[in-house]
């Protein structure tokens, strides 16, 4: 009988093991060692993280939408488009954010080839999606830098953006490894105006600084008063004990990127001027 010998697929390969729940802690740690090996390769170290709405929308877009439904309103009134042209209104004010966080990701970006003499030296490194995520990778594509997308797998496709360095895109399916690499390489987070994503990572951020398991100085810009003031009022958090006062002090409110680019840059001059030394 010359029965060709078939050999059992190895355990590496098997698909449909891999993808079992029995297999998640292999996926886990794969989701740990790719992208460690990926920054090696490509020498980033230091980041400054970019936190904020996927639904914000560029000022243009926003302003057009605002007219288009401004349009249907005076043609047609009726309660529901009342209530969609009071959100657009507010689109169109949160758009501002959109071509802040260009300009700051460019600034930063810009200083870091500098600071490097020409070699970048720190990387804008976001979420990955469309809103302010894609705004700060913009900025960093305009200064002619690269900058990180680390993109997440949801029922509702969040689409990479355009302005990602493509070899730094990065698509995860666990949240917690996906905050795990926004964080570790950060020097400074950056928090623009957002909804629960965007305040579920503030949060935890934090929460591990204030118990200290986040040890190194990491500035923390929160970006935009007239949002997150009426938002969260972090001084009640104070006043009802729920929080300690020197607990304010674990982060800064910016209005501007000018502003936040000084704030950054005061600190950030001293990490990078040590951390060249040190090459």
């Amino acid at each position: 009988m010359n029965k060709k010998k078939r050999f059992p697929v190895k355990a590496y390969k098997n698909l449909e093991f891999l993808n079992s729940p029995e297999a998640r802690p292999i996926r886990i740690l794969a989701e740990f060692t790719e992208p460690s090996v990926r920054f090696k390769k490509f020498g980033i170290h230091s980041t400054v993280v970019f936190f904020g709405s996927a639904r914000v929308r560029p000022h243009d877009i926003a302003k057009k939408e605002l007219k288009e439904i401004a349009k249907k309103h005076d043609e047609n009134p009726s309660e529901e488009l009342e209530k969609e042209l009071s959100a657009a209104r507010l689109r169109l004010r949160l758009s501002k954010y959109y071509e802040d966080a260009t300009e700051l990701a460019r600034l930063l970006t810009e200083w870091a080839i500098e600071k490097g003499n020409g070699k970048q030296s720190l990387y804008v490194c976001t979420g990955g999606g469309p809103g302010i995520m894609e705004a700060a990778n913009k900025g960093a594509y305009l200064a002619g830098g690269k900058s990180i997308g680390l993109n997440i797998s949801l029922p509702h496709e969040q689409e990479p953006n355009p302005y990602i360095s493509e070899e730094l895109g990065f698509e995860f399916h666990y949240f917690f490894m996906r905050k795990y690499w926004l964080v570790y390489l950060a020097k400074a987070l950056v928090i623009f105006p957002g909804g629960f994503g965007t305040l579920d990572e503030l949060m935890e951020v934090l929460t591990l600084i204030q118990t200290k398991k986040i040890h190194r100085p990491l500035p923390i810009v929160v970006f935009g008063q007239d949002y997150w003031r009426e938002v969260i009022d972090f001084e009640a958090m104070a006043r009802w004990g729920t929080i300690a006062y020197q607990d304010l002090n674990l982060f800064t409110f910016v209005n501007s990127s000018t502003e936040a680019f000084h704030y950054l840059k005061e600190y950030l001059e001293q990490w990078a001027t040590a951390d060249l030394e040190n090459e």
